[in-house]
């Protein structure tokens, strides 16, 4: 599937429903609210983006308790999770995605290695996460998850609500 089509479909679907999402970035550094704008009149659906890479910014501006922080590290499931439902209460939005994880090449520990991606995304119906590990470099681990942050999405919308899978 080309990446465009994904955001696309996000596009159409979000139009069409009238709904506004907005993404809580780590280790994609920007990539997915970049590729959601690149689509002409993505101001329709799209508010904005949260870049927080460290733990402060991860506390301060999405909400993210230390204590999650602390016990399960800023890559896991928990985190995400509150990294989804923080972006989208902060910038009040309907749906709120997040992404964290170890692009590499250094970083990984042997319960997670580099590759290691976690991915919340968060509603008033719930929260769900989706677990990968990549196996590529550090660009393509970025972009493996750009494109796994945009499918969660696409699958949202189009009415899949088992999103979890580990």
């Amino acid at each position: 599937m080309k990446s465009e089509s994904l955001e696309i479909k996000i596009a159409e679907a979000l139009i069409e429903r009238g709904q506004k999402v907005v993404f809580a970035e780590s280790c994609t550094g920007g990539l997915v609210g970049h590729r959601i704008t690149n689509i002409p009149g993505s101001s329709e659906y799209y508010l904005g983006s949260i870049t927080a890479y460290a733990y402060e910014a991860k506390v301060h501006w999405l909400d993210v308790s230390w204590d999650t922080l602390e016990e399960h590290g800023a890559v896991s499931r928990e985190v995400v999770l509150e990294m989804a439902q923080g972006v989208r209460k902060a910038l009040k939005a309907d749906i709120g995605l997040s992404v964290s994880g170890i692009a590499g090449p250094g970083g990984g520990m042997p319960e997670k290695p580099v590759g290691t991606i976690w991915i919340g995304l968060a509603t008033a119906e719930g929260s769900w996460a989706r677990h990968f590990c990549w196996d590529g470099d550090r660009i393509q681990n970025k972009n493996y998850s750009a494109d796994a942050v945009l499918q969660m999405l696409l699958d949202y919308l189009e009415g899949e609500r088992e999103l979890d899978r580990e």
